[in-house]
């Protein structure tokens, strides 16, 4: 195990504790102040004009005979997930994206640890699976499902300075930031925290990813954009 492995394990097992801690009315009401200002993105603002115009773009392109319906709208699409225990909860969010008619993606756990993707129909679509997490109980999209999203939310446990984000440690979105990369897919990388859970420095290694913003209940916190095929932090001597 390398040194910032055991670290990471360490700081994980601190801020879970923290976040076991919070009552549920607090969760929730952070919940609510994440979802206005996740909603105020500028991220958010620049993928909804960027379908618009990918829309735009198929209409005056289309060739319709008189009569036919024109060309269905393209949706801004947003990668998300169903919050679970202390999280921040994106229960609100989740709501509020979809009425906005956002089209909105949340992943569904496969045996390896990669994940699925089905669309979020409403709260009472959602199923109980494995690990206590909720899923959507629709039609599998497949794993690229992901390299469609506009905006991808990210859960995890801290953020630093440079980006880098902590997960929990499952891998699941390691695989997600890489499948991306892979297929030249360019969302912007949003991590949904608390805020004292934005750190100085989180312990890193050579597989980590930046993310290009993290949102808390209080603020934005926006990082260097990294260019592409340079997510990857800096290995250590």
């Amino acid at each position: 195990m390398s040194v910032d492995h055991g670290r990471k394990r360490g700081l994980r097992r601190d801020l879970l504790k923290v976040r076991g801690a919070l009552p549920p009315d607090v969760v929730a009401a952070k919940g609510d102040a994440l979802a206005r200002r996740t909603l105020e993105l500028d991220e958010l603002r620049a993928a909804r004009d960027a379908a618009r115009g990918r829309d735009a773009d198929l209409e005056s392109s289309a060739d319709l005979p008189v009569g036919e319906s024109p060309v269905p709208a393209v949706p801004l699409t947003v990668a998300a997930y169903v919050s679970i225990g202390g999280e921040p909860s994106t229960r609100a969010l989740l709501d509020r994206l979809r009425a906005a008619g956002v089209r909105v993606l949340l992943p569904v756990l496969l045996p390896d640890n990669d994940l699925d993707w089905a669309p979020y129909e409403g709260a009472e679509r959602l199923v109980r699976a494995g690990r206590g997490l909720l899923e959507p109980a629709g039609g599998r999209l497949g794993p690229e499902a992901v390299t469609e999203a506009d905006v991808v939310l990210l859960p995890g446990l801290a953020v630093d300075g440079r980006g880098l984000r902590l997960g929990r440690g499952g891998g699941s979105y390691d695989r997600v930031l890489a499948r991306l990369e892979r297929a030249g897919a360019d969302p912007a990388l949003v991590v949904l925290l608390y805020d004292t859970e934005v750190l100085d420095r989180v312990p890193a290694e050579p597989h980590d990813q930046r993310v290009h913003a993290a949102v808390t209940p209080s603020g934005v916190h926006r990082f260097a954009r990294p260019a592409r095929g340079g997510t990857k932090a800096p290995e250590r001597p």
